[in-house]
């Protein structure tokens, strides 16, 4: 890939730096919490495959005081966060909730536009198998780029570039200076591995979906929860669609995403204090078409429609 050299120094760097098992920071926040690491929901991106100018792919930040939690990194992530005034050189922690490509086209950018931004450490990438892999073989496309701006008149910090990867399991994957994150497995179509996350701070508690059909493991996991981010599609718009493939359409839908009605379901169990909607495939549905699928699924509770840039 880069060479045996550079990852040995990138290894000796994550080590020195603190960036494996969950230190990583961004601008810092001591070994502790106060009354300033107050939580907010922020969506950089609520889109699906469908280019739509108005909706970024998916990503979604959780920010801690001056700490920034990501939770994957759809197309436009980079720019998605300079729009909500966020820091661009670097995140605390990147967490992805599976390797479709709509969730991690921005993981390239991410990487190396923040390290061009003067991130100083390697970056903290959680997330399913695979992403190791991933991770390799983006670093090895863009192996001329890194060697032009580290040896060339830029002078970017060698090895800062690179990336702390943790391949997960379900259970506790990151817990520092009162902020935890855990993984749960979902069902999410063909997919050995897709993971739903629950961040809890000092202040408040957060599960975001990713991409899912209905899960009990969510829905337990969400019990009482501040925010729950979630996935949705109005039920009553799925039908074979006029294209090679089409006629399965309504399958794919019921196994890997979650219809508004199921969403209603599972919202009304758990009983969130904010159900907030992201990566809405929508079909032409109106904002009040999901939100009254979700209502006849069960779910009385507050209920907003997310949009990009949204700060919950």
């Amino acid at each position: 890939m880069i060479g045996a050299g550079w990852y040995a120094a990138s290894l000796f760097l994550m080590v020195t730096l603190g960036a494996v098992g969950g230190n990583a920071s961004s601008g810092g926040s001591g070994s502790g919490h106060s009354q300033a690491d107050t939580t907010a929901v922020i969506l950089l991106g609520t889109g699906t495959p469908y280019p739509d100018p108005q909706a970024q792919g998916p990503a979604t930040a959780v920010v801690v005081g001056s700490r920034v939690f990501l939770f994957d990194a759809g197309p436009g992530v980079m720019r998605q966060l300079r729009g909500a005034g966020l820091p661009i050189n670097g995140v605390t922690a990147l967490f992805v909730t599976h390797l479709h490509s709509d969730h991690t086209l921005g993981y390239a950018d991410l990487i190396l536009t923040s390290w061009v931004m003067r991130r100083r450490a390697p970056l903290a990438s959680y997330g399913p198998n695979g992403l190791r892999r991933m991770t390799d073989h983006l670093m090895s496309a863009y192996r001329e780029d890194i060697r032009i701006r580290t040896e060339g008149l830029e002078r970017e910090l060698p090895y800062a570039w690179s990336v702390a990867v943790q391949e997960i399991q379900p259970g506790v994957v990151y817990d520092s200076a009162g902020v935890r994150v855990t993984a749960i497995s979902v069902p999410h179509g063909g997919w050995p591995e897709a993971f739903a996350y629950r961040l809890d701070s000092p202040d408040r508690s957060v599960v975001i979906s990713g991409d899912t059909k209905y899960s009990d493991e969510i829905a337990r996991a969400s019990e009482g929860v501040d925010v729950l981010v979630h996935e949705v599609y109005p039920a009553h718009r799925v039908a074979p669609e006029d294209r090679p493939g089409g006629e399965f359409w309504p399958q794919y839908m019921k196994e890997y995403h979650t219809s508004d009605r199921e969403l209603g379901q599972l919202a009304a169990l758990a009983k969130p204090k904010l159900l907030l909607l992201t990566h809405i495939v929508r079909m032409g549905a109106s904002n009040e078409e999901i939100v009254d699928g979700i209502r006849k699924g069960g779910f009385k509770g507050s209920v907003i429609v997310g949009e990009d840039l949204g700060r919950y």
